[in-house]
């Protein structure tokens, strides 16, 4: 049972969420907060398994609730899902470099937000379709305002092996590890293991942070 927290400053849309992942049997919607500080407050105590989180809500956006999330040994495991009717690139990499393990727009299909949620609660990242190019080509490669010739020329990911290093290029590029497995012609397993070695050595919380830390290095450019 994935366990989730709704936060949105609109109680209709709370509701509405509510019982779109209400509906399914794997998930149960654990509580609602109508701002950021009613999110942190509401995710230390509840300890839900993902937070649902509105960037702009009052008294804390949700780019900071989700810092603090990410950051506190009270709320450490919990995954941050960004969910916004604001289609900006700077969001989508604020909420990214807070912590957030995905990001949609409110307008997705009940069907899609259902899946999201199950996909951030395994530790995959998800964002939609036509945001990841712009974020990768925009922002992911180097921070708002930092000069192009300023990144890095060469990796600086110090301490993986040469098989880590294509499996971090390969999940940067978006790849499941079904489709890192058959690209690379090794089994399902072992992409799954050393997914989970780069995670740990790299202190990644989850692929979203794999895919930031890819581009940021030079490992791979947009």
């Amino acid at each position: 049972m994935i366990r989730v927290l709704v936060a949105d400053d609109q109680p209709l849309l709370r509701s509405g969420f509510s019982l779109i992942l209400n509906s399914d049997p794997d998930i149960e919607v654990a509580g609602q907060a109508a701002d950021g500080v009613q999110a942190l407050a509401a995710a230390r105590v509840l300890r839900p398994d993902l937070v649902l989180m509105d960037i702009r809500m009052p008294e804390m956006d949700g780019i900071e609730a989700t810092r603090h999330l990410t950051t506190s040994p009270q709320t450490a495991g919990v995954r941050v899902l960004v969910l916004t009717t604001f289609d900006t690139d700077e969001y989508v990499y604020h909420a990214l470099r807070a912590g957030a393990s995905g990001f949609l727009l409110k307008d997705v299909a009940p069907v899609d937000l259902i899946a999201a949620v199950k996909t951030v609660a395994r530790g995959e990242a998800l964002l939609s379709p036509h945001l990841t190019r712009r974020l990768i080509e925009h922002y992911v490669g180097r921070d708002p305002g930092t000069p192009q010739n300023e990144r890095p020329a060469s990796p600086t990911l110090p301490g993986l092996t040469q098989r880590e290093l294509d499996v971090l290029a390969a999940v940067a590029r978006g790849l499941s590890n079904m489709e890192i497995s058959a690209e690379m012609y090794v089994s399902y397993s072992t992409v799954k293991t050393h997914v989970s070695h780069l995670l740990t050595k790299l202190g990644a919380r989850d692929r979203a942070q794999l895919v930031m830390l890819a581009y940021r290095s030079g490992l791979i450019r947009p």
